[in-house]
């Protein structure tokens, strides 16, 4: 096998890089974004102030976003960064659920929960191996 052969096959350590960091980046990038836009939409203001709890919790939740989506991007806090963001998107779907009567709302935050909670198990699992 000549060298040029070689360099076109998939590398396992590339492979198994990918499937970590990819979701990784994902997740950071969108936690930080809507976590971001918590401290400024007026949208989001209008929502927290139909929760009826404060302000206060917008912000908490936005804090606890960002850290989610910077905690998942450092190996060693990627699971808690996990559990972190998994706790506000069911925290939503619970409200889309209950307090804010729009079901329709909730399968956004629903989904995403879902698949916080795949990437935390393969987190889990990796740790473990």
């Amino acid at each position: 096998m000549t060298l040029l052969e070689r360099s076109s096959e998939p590398l396992p350590d590339r492979q198994a890089a990918l499937k970590t960091w990819l979701p990784r980046i994902a997740v950071a990038m969108v936690f930080i974004s809507v976590g971001s836009s918590k401290f400024s939409d007026p949208m989001w203001v209008r929502i927290f102030g139909q929760i009826g709890i404060g302000q206060w919790f917008r912000y908490l939740t936005g804090v606890m976003q960002i850290a989610g989506g910077v905690l998942v991007l450092m190996p060693r806090t990627a699971l808690a960064g996990v559990v972190l963001a998994a706790c506000t998107m069911l925290g939503a779907s619970i409200a889309w659920l209950t307090v804010l009567h729009a079901p329709w709302n909730a399968p956004i935050p629903g989904v995403m929960f879902a698949i916080l909670v795949a990437i935390g198990v393969a987190e889990f699992n990796r740790d473990r191996g």
